[in-house]
């Protein structure tokens, strides 16, 4: 394979993608030669733009739907599912047809990741459907098919790809977004935390500057509340040899809330309006008017000189006059039901509400049961008050909360001015309140784009040529090791957590688990049971935890497996050790050693049946 000419950053959104590039060859020290792919893409049938984001929408016509060229891209001529901008038009008016939030179905541990599930609600018999990974898949296909049509001379796989993640994504959507990006052909592939690649975006864009506005001690925050997802990191400024650096102490829990909860809140507040007007809307016209109110706040933040958006949903019923529903969504509107619904002015000792759930409840994405930002981040710096005190220039504050010193706002809600002086606002009070300095807000770039030039500036400092984040693992993991003991009614087994990999692991290392031995059972199916915590960071590897306490240890997603007997007897437990590595993507992988014979076990976070050879 040839020298990468280029280092490619992929935002791949819960609404829309991005590609930015770094020219490797052209770039040096502070001076950086970065550019933005502009994605050529339907935006109309038969008509192909080229546009900075590609909408991560994907619509599966009808076979009658659609006239013959009318879905030609300049790189393929067949007809097949529609991805972008005219995907998100047509899908609005028929939203059966229509797979959005596909990044949140991709980390939903409830459901397979690789069935055929979306959309949600849609007939199989109608509508051949799509899984959340082959979703993924597409867009990235996308986006390498439109890059290698406007570089024919440098093929997309053959250059340094980093694809961005949400810093909370479980191991096994992480091992799935890898996977659906080697498959496209990305071979030298990185993943990067979307909070990380938003401060590379920050240092970038600062020309150097950024070391004038940081100084040793100071604590950044990055809230990130995207399509989906709420992402919350803190980074701390240290110093090594009299320089600046930059380490990442901690992330926030998965948070599945963002622009969708909102666009859905907006959609609630048009239902109340054609409610008075004698209107009503079934279920499919619901998720029209919801496709539209995203739209339309997206209008309403971006441009101040629109003060209302019309909003129009096909009509279905034949109680309602005409081909559509009309209304509008006005700036007031959007304003009030964000920032009053999903940034409330609240104290710092709130945490968010759990409502008591109904026994029986259709299949769908866990959402955050609180939809207030302000909430999860007051519970987000309550739980880790005490991070970055064991680096140097740190202390312990002992107070109730951990105190940003620097505040780093990302993802589109954020445009709004409204919504990022509240958020703003509202940490500050908590600062004052506990005497502490207010938190000063670090100039961001474009909240759309600093993600993907973020991944891209990162592809750039890979090859020593910029400051690098220092993080590792955002967890440390741990695995279940069920005890031995005789058979009591009622009771089973109890289950301590051995740590395999410590919080802050760095990717591409592996650990080998201090000398004790430990008993796999193959030849028959077994389960493994995994363990995170964001708060233990003082556990090493082979620690082996007999109890905790609550909210310190998180279970994740379990894997169950029949490992190969191969010259064993099935149901045999064999003595062995343990080695733990963490991969160059960010996936855990665990191998189990005998300790005589050449088998070899090996278990990764990943969503396959089968684990283990």
């Amino acid at each position: 394979m040839s020298e990468a000419q280029y280092a490619v950053g992929i935002d791949l959104g819960t609404t829309h993608c991005a590609l930015s590039y770094v020219d490797l060859g052209s770039s040096d020290g502070d001076q950086v030669a970065q550019d933005l792919m502009h994605v050529p893409q339907l935006a109309a049938p038969g008509s192909v733009e080229e546009l900075p984001l590609l909408p991560s929408f994907l619509y599966l016509p009808h076979s009658d739907e659609f006239a013959a060229g009318d879905l030609a891209l300049p790189w393929r001529t067949d007809e097949g599912p529609i991805v972008g901008e005219l995907a998100r038009h047509v899908g609005a008016q028929t939203p059966i047809r229509l797979v959005s939030s596909a990044k949140s179905w991709l980390c939903h541990p409830g459901v397979d990741r690789r069935a055929a599930i979306l959309p949600p609600g849609a007939s199989e018999e109608e509508i051949a459907r799509l899984s959340p990974y082959d979703a993924s898949l597409h867009y990235l296909k996308h986006l390498r098919d439109a890059w290698n049509h406007l570089h024919p001379e440098e093929d997309l796989a053959e250059q340094q790809v980093t694809v961005t993640v949400p810093a909370s994504f479980d191991p096994a959507a992480r091992e799935l977004t890898a996977e659906a990006a080697q498959a496209v052909g990305f071979e030298q592939l990185v993943l990067l935390e979307e909070p990380q690649a938003a401060l590379y975006s920050w240092i970038q864009e600062s020309h150097g500057e950024w070391r004038n506005q940081v100084h040793v001690g100071d604590m950044i925050l990055v809230i990130d509340v995207g399509g989906g997802t709420t992402d919350l990191s803190l980074i701390a400024v240290t110093e090594q040899d009299g320089s600046l650096e930059l380490t990442r102490v901690a992330v926030g829990e998965h948070i599945l809330l963002g622009g969708d909860n909102m666009d859905l809140a907006l959609a609630h507040v048009l239902k109340g309006k054609l409610a008075t007007q004698g209107k009503s809307l079934d279920q499919w016209q619901i998720q029209a008017l919801t496709h539209g109110c995203r739209h339309a706040k997206e209008t309403l933040l971006t441009d101040a000189s629109v003060e209302a958006v019309p909003v129009v949903v096909p009509s279905r019923g034949a109680r309602l006059i005409g081909g559509s529903i009309r209304s509008e969504l006005t700036r007031g509107e959007v304003t009030r039901t964000l920032i009053d619904g999903f940034f409330p002015e609240i104290a710092v000792n709130s945490r968010p509400a759990a409502r008591s759930r109904g026994a029986l409840t259709k299949l769908g994405l866990p959402y955050a049961q609180d939809p207030a930002v302000t909430r999860h981040l007051a519970a987000f710096l309550g739980k880790q008050c005490g991070a970055g005190e064991d680096l140097p220039g740190f202390t312990s504050e002992g107070g109730a909360f951990l105190h940003p010193t620097a505040v780093l706002l990302n993802g589109g809600v954020f445009k709004a001015a409204a919504l990022a002086e509240r958020v703003l606002k509202v940490v500050n009070d908590w600062l004052t309140a506990d005497h502490a300095p207010p938190a000063r807000l670090l100039a961001g770039g474009d909240l759309d784009l600093s993600v993907a030039r973020g991944a891209a500036y990162y592809g750039y400092v890979r090859r020593g040529r910029g400051v690098r984040i220092r993080g590792g693992t955002a967890r440390a993991h741990y695995v279940g090791v069920e005890s031995a003991m005789p058979a009591v009614p009622g009771l089973e087994p109890p289950v301590q957590a051995l740590c395999v990999a410590p919080f802050g692991m760095e990717e591409g290392t592996e650990a080998e688990i201090p000398p004790q031995e430990f008993g796999l059972v193959v030849g028959e199916p077994v389960r493994f049971r995994f363990f995170g915590s964001s708060v233990r960071r003082d556990d090493q590897v082979g620690d082996l935890l007999e109890d905790w306490s609550p909210g310190e240890l998180e279970e994740l997603e379990e894997i169950q497996a029949t490992l190969p007997a191969e010259s064993r007897a099935p149901g045999e437990v064999i003595p062995v050790r343990l080695r733990a590595s963490v991969t160059e993507v960010g996936t855990l992988r665990l191998e189990a050693m005998p300790r005589s014979g050449p088998e070899h076990w090996k278990v990764e976070f990943n969503v396959r049946n089968t684990a283990g050879d």
